[in-house]
């Protein structure tokens, strides 16, 4: 029974982090039309994270946990980011998972793209990215 928990611990575990690292549903398009997750409220030259879903759908419309032009780094809840900049963009982001343990990753967000976190996170810090995500 014992290795079938840690089993089981194991694939959830690897769901998640798979969960966790998604690239966007949308890597492609620069109009907003085109988006999963269109700019919301993201001002133009700016990265912006949201603390919550994206409500009313399809964007965002509360005041962004963080708007930055840019580099940044601090820690600010994250269910919804967007990159409306030309220049693609790291999110270094954490999740603090059940038993408290934390697992830090970096997304790359395409220009003029923007997608969901499907657990909620922390952003500590956004950069540019160096070449194409």
């Amino acid at each position: 029974m014992h290795s079938r928990s840690l089993a089981l611990g194991f694939a959830s575990a690897a769901f998640v982090g798979a969960m966790l690292s998604a690239p966007g549903a949308s890597a492609a398009g620069n109009g907003a039309s085109d988006e999963a997750w269109p700019p919301g409220n993201c001002p133009q030259g700016k990265v912006c994270v949201w603390a919550h879903w994206a409500f009313p759908e399809p964007a965002p419309v509360e005041t962004p946990s963080v708007a930055v032009a840019e580099e940044w780094s601090g820690d600010a809840p994250a269910l919804t980011y967007y990159n409306h900049t030309p220049r693609n963009a790291d999110l270094k982001y954490y999740y603090i998972w059940p038993d408290g343990s934390k697992s830090t990753s970096t997304l790359c967000v395409p220009s003029n793209s923007g997608n969901i976190f499907y657990v909620p996170v922390n952003v500590t810090a956004v950069t540019w990215h160096n070449g194409s995500c």
